[in-house]
């Protein structure tokens, strides 16, 4: 098994980090059959190989997730991806 883990930082009041990470799992979820739920400001996912959170901290967000064998393969595509959404997302 492979570890995802980065922090990235934001400036974002929290309500809009929030709704905005709201929306990037709306998109995982229907992109990647992608489960999701809140635990406070901790957003879990999901799905067949794969489960992480998100943190939502004042000024970060840090996402770790645990790859299962085949996604593991993938691990550095996966981190670009991640890092491509959050840098739309969160710049």
């Amino acid at each position: 098994m492979s570890k995802i883990d980065i922090r990235h930082p934001h400036s974002q009041p929290m309500a809009k980090a929030r709704k905005s990470l709201e929306e990037v799992a709306a998109k995982l979820d229907e992109r990647f059959d992608m489960q999701s739920r809140w635990e406070g400001d901790t957003l879990h996912f999901t799905r067949s190989g794969v489960d992480g959170h998100i943190a939502l901290e004042k000024d970060a967000l840090h996402v770790t997730a645990q790859l299962g064998f085949m996604l593991s393969m993938m691990k550095g595509q996966i981190e670009e991806q991640i890092r491509r959404v959050l840098d739309e997302k969160f710049a």
